[in-house]
């Protein structure tokens, strides 16, 4: 892991990826290093992988994207101890207190 990466060598300097990547690296006859965070490494990975999940969408905007970013919430959920199904049914309780997003309802000013 110290060791400095040879010519041919990308170094990605520990970025979190999808669990299926090793796969298709290796497929591809390609050698790589990997490891397992730790929890604490985790959650923050998460947020980063969040914010150039967040970024690609906003550059991009497309349904790929998009699913990219609720991928990564969802594994933050998992992360804080919630299931998918929790973090779902967190949506819908919420959706049905105080709407969802869909009308695009602006609020301007709150009057005294």
């Amino acid at each position: 892991m110290g060791r400095k990466p040879h010519l041919n060598q990308v170094s990605l300097d520990n970025k979190l990826v999808r669990d299926l990547i090793p796969q298709v690296i290796e497929k591809s006859g390609k050698k790589f290093d990997i490891h397992i965070a730790e929890k604490e490494e985790y959650g923050k990975l998460l947020e980063e992988k969040l914010m150039e999940e967040v970024n690609e969408y906003l550059e991009d905007k497309n349904l790929e994207e998009l699913a990219d970013v609720l991928e990564v919430l969802v594994g933050l959920a998992g992360s804080l101890g919630y299931t998918e199904e929790e973090l779902f049914e967190k949506r819908r309780v919420k959706r049905e207190e105080r709407g969802g997003f869909s009308d695009g309802v602006v609020l301007e000013r709150v009057l005294e």
